[in-house]
């Protein structure tokens, strides 16, 4: 029988369960982190910002705990996906981190009613994503291409204007003369060309890291012009171990309404995740006790990060197509990959040097990862069928949703939670697509080329 990977039979490469060794674990693992990592702590950057303690702020301590929370919590929460706990996990390799998808609704609620209330809404909003876990199997059927596609075309449509903003200064600089300048322009540039050339130019895990890799280009540039202080790593602390209720709590029900309707779309991304792995790495479909594991570690882990300051965490779709090339589908992998993700966030030095990226440098990465968002939900959408009955609920929610995250002024006369909740854009834009798609009946007619034009 053929033997790859370290001398691994095909068989042993398919199966959950097998141990490689540990010497060939070990870069395996670490190859998932360094697949993730990026996307993993970009969140809590953002975040930060909206709350007023991120990048310009006289104190970024705050950010550099989120930073440090981003990683610890990703890999606490993969662990129970690779190990399991009771019912909870997938027992797969499945590799949670920080989801791009809450960030237009936590930036509202952060900037309107502050760290204490979004905090409150992740928990609330984590323990109803593990209580659909029991259900999932049943709501699959809400979101077919379509709505899925929609959701995430919105998510990145939601996102690109924090990339410009970032890759010409950042926030703080607006409608200064430092906003925009080639000096920053320049970083972010270098960034975009160093990631599309590794990403297809090269192989394995150049080309996986690409973004990673471009970020780190972008940063040495930055630091020879001289654009890096590092006065926040040497004043952080080597240890320090996660801090319960650090921004505190609050229950508000613009955050708790937000998070739990997130936590559906999560609930269902994470089910594609894991049908994915299995189809990837083991030629099978998922089963329901798969799918209802990884759902309820989802919502678990997005509960408990939320009690010590970290951000939800959902499973993370670019580790699906490691797990597709490498064609390896131990758990065991992955769950040394998280311990290693969990060392790292232990040590405030580690993010208070991710700190230290000029934001024009990480502008340069978050235009191509935004981007990839969007292009993402046009792909999903090549599989619907654009019929009249598609092509007005896509027009309905799309037009509703992004006329609304461009003109927030139009819903001033709201109550405030309710304004928060449609000024994102994404969550009217989702319940429009959601309810059109079961409510209007399907038709069988497709459009021909000369309807199209």
């Amino acid at each position: 029988m053929a033997r790859r990977q370290g001398g691994m039979t095909p068989d042993q490469m398919r199966d959950p369960n097998y141990f490689p060794g540990i010497i060939t674990s070990t870069p395996l693992g670490i190859q998932h982190v360094l697949a993730m990592f990026v996307s993993n702590v970009t969140p809590a950057i953002i975040v930060s910002g909206a709350a007023g303690f991120g990048f310009g702020s006289g104190d970024i301590s705050n950010m550099i705990y989120m930073i440090q929370m981003s990683m610890v919590f990703a890999g606490i929460a993969t662990l129970i996906q690779t190990i399991g706990i009771g019912p909870m996990g997938a027992r797969l390799p499945v590799v949670q981190g920080t989801s791009f998808a809450f960030i237009p609704i936590m930036i509202p609620i952060a900037i309107q009613f502050g760290m204490p209330a979004l905090m409150g809404g992740i928990v609330v909003g984590g323990i109803f994503h593990f209580f659909l876990g029991t259900v999932i199997g049943r709501i699959r059927h809400w979101l077919p291409p379509l709505v899925t596609g929609l959701i995430v075309l919105m998510i990145g449509l939601a996102l690109v204007k924090v990339g410009i903003q970032y890759a010409a200064g950042g926030v703080p600089l607006i409608g200064k003369p430092e906003y925009g300048t080639f000096a920053h322009w320049g970083l972010a540039l270098v960034v975009i060309v160093t990631t599309l050339g590794l990403k297809f130019f090269t192989r394995g895990m150049l080309s996986v890291s690409a973004v990673l890799l471009g970020l780190l280009t972008g940063y040495v540039v930055a630091f020879i012009l001289g654009m890096v202080s590092f006065a926040n790593v040497e004043k952080a602390a080597w240890f320090s171990p996660p801090n319960p209720l650090h921004f505190g709590i609050e229950f508000n029900a613009a955050a708790i309404i937000g998070m739990c309707l997130m936590g559906v779309i999560s609930a269902i991304e994470t089910v594609g995740d894991i049908s994915g792995i299995t189809k990837g790495g083991a030629g099978r479909e998922a089963t329901n006790k798969e799918i209802t594991g990884g759902t309820l570690a989802d919502g678990f882990g997005t509960a408990l990060s939320g009690v010590f300051g970290a951000l939800p965490n959902t499973s993370f779709s670019q580790n699906v197509g490691l797990i597709s090339m490498t064609g390896v589908m131990s758990r065991h992998v992955v769950t040394i990959g998280a311990i290693f993700l969990i060392a790292c966030g232990l040590v405030p030095k580690f993010g208070a040097v991710i700190s230290s990226m000029p934001i024009a440098v990480l502008g340069g990465g978050v235009i191509v990862m935004f981007g990839m968002v969007a292009a993402a939900g046009a792909s999903m959408l090549a599989d619907v069928v654009w019929n009249r009955r598609n092509m007005i609920i896509f027009a309905i929610a799309l037009s509703v949703g992004l006329g609304l995250q461009l003109e927030p002024g139009a819903l001033q006369h709201l109550p405030a939670t309710l304004k928060v909740l449609m000024t994102s854009g994404l969550l009217p834009a989702a319940l429009i697509a959601i309810i059109l798609n079961l409510v209007i009946p399907h038709e069988e007619e497709q459009l021909t080329e000369p309807q199209r034009n």
